[in-house]
């Protein structure tokens, strides 16, 4: 019903415009112009469009207190705490998990590292108390095979004096 009132305005106008005796000084520019003035004016509907301001005040109202909603509230906060520590345990257990991951994977490395390093290390003392070599080195710092009675002990007995044997007899275990 809206859209053929709207109709019936639009004719009406366009009616009204072609009634109005043309001028010939009104251009084909002015025309249309006044054309889409009267389409807009009808696109409006049959009432302008008004609003009015309402000013309420709200101050003097009291929510009232719905101890069900409470209840139900103060359970969700705890449902939801509950459910977030239960999360961050487990996120933090995660991470700890990881740390240690990388801190055995890090003392792994430095035992193979040290492994290495022994190694190398028993290899160059093999390699210095080679008797060859230490024979070598003697020979070229001008240093030769002791002679007898040269060779002095710190606990004072000769190396040339005669030694005598000793044997002990292993001591019976009682039955």
């Amino acid at each position: 019903m809206a859209a053929s009132a709207m109709a019936g305005q639009q004719i009406e106008m366009m009616g009204a415009a072609a009634a109005r005796p043309r001028r010939r000084t009104e251009s084909v520019a002015e025309r249309n112009r006044a054309l889409l003035e009267a389409q807009h004016k009808a696109r409006r509907g049959p009432t302008p469009e008004v609003f009015f301001a309402k000013h309420l005040d709200n101050t003097r109202l009291v929510k009232a207190d719905d101890p069900e909603r409470r209840r139900e509230m103060r359970q969700f906060a705890v449902v939801m705490s509950m459910l977030f520590v239960l999360v961050m345990v487990y996120v933090w257990q995660h991470f700890l998990a990881i740390e240690i991951g990388y801190r055995v994977e890090a003392q792994k490395q430095q035992v193979e590292q040290l492994r290495e390093q022994n190694h190398q290390l028993r290899l160059n003392e093999a390699q210095l108390t080679d008797p060859e070599r230490i024979d070598k080195i003697a020979k070229q710092l001008g240093l030769d095979a002791p002679q007898p009675g040269q060779v002095v002990r710190p606990d004072g007995s000769e190396t040339n004096a005669p030694v005598w044997a000793e044997a002990n007899a292993p001591a019976m275990a009682p039955r």
